[in-house]
C-alpha cells in the first residue's frame, strides 16, 4: 500500500512541475531559418504563401483555438507564439507564426518528451484549412 501511495505521490509531483514548470517567453518566440517544410521528431515547421494579412488570421485562430493562449510576441510585431496545452496532463506545446512578405512561416514544437505523436502536426494543419485562400 505505501508503494501505492509513493507511486501516486510522484505523478502528482511530474504533472504540477509540467502544468507549472517556469516558462521564458523570449526562449520560446523564435524560429529557425528554414524556407520549406520540414518535420522534426518533436514537431514541424511550415511555409505557405498565404498573402500580408495571414499573420493576422492566424493569430483569430489560434486565440480562439481550445486550451490555447497567447505567449509572447504579436501581430504587430510580425511574430507571435502561442501556447496550447493536452487536456488531461497539459503538455505545453509550442507554436510560433511569423509573417514573412507574403509567406507564413509556423513552427510548432513539444517542450517535454521525444515525440508529440502528429499531434503539432495535425494542430498546424487544421489551423492552415481554416485560413481564406491566398489571392493568386
Amino acid at each position: 500500500m505505501v508503494f501505492v501511495w509513493v507511486l501516486l505521490a510522484a505523478c502528482v509531483v511530474v504533472v504540477g512541475f509540467i502544468r507549472l514548470a517556469p516558462v521564458d517567453p523570449f526562449d520560446w518566440n523564435t524560429q529557425p531559418e528554414l524556407s520549406e517544410d520540414k518535420a522534426f521528431r518533436g514537431g514541424v515547421f511550415k511555409v505557405v504563401r498565404a498573402g500580408p494579412e495571414a499573420l493576422r488570421q492566424v493569430d483569430q485562430i489560434a486565440t480562439s483555438a481550445p486550451r490555447t493562449k497567447l505567449l509572447a510576441g504579436s501581430v504587430e510585431d510580425g511574430m507571435a507564439t502561442y501556447v496550447t496545452r493536452t487536456k488531461v496532463v497539459g503538455f505545453p506545446d509550442y507554436t510560433t507564426a511569423r509573417q514573412d512578405g507574403d509567406l507564413l512561416k509556423v513552427y510548432a514544437r513539444l517542450r517535454f518528451g521525444r515525440s508529440d505523436l502528429g499531434v503539432n502536426k495535425a494542430r498546424i494543419d487544421r489551423w492552415l484549412s481554416q485560413m481564406p485562400k491566398a489571392p493568386e
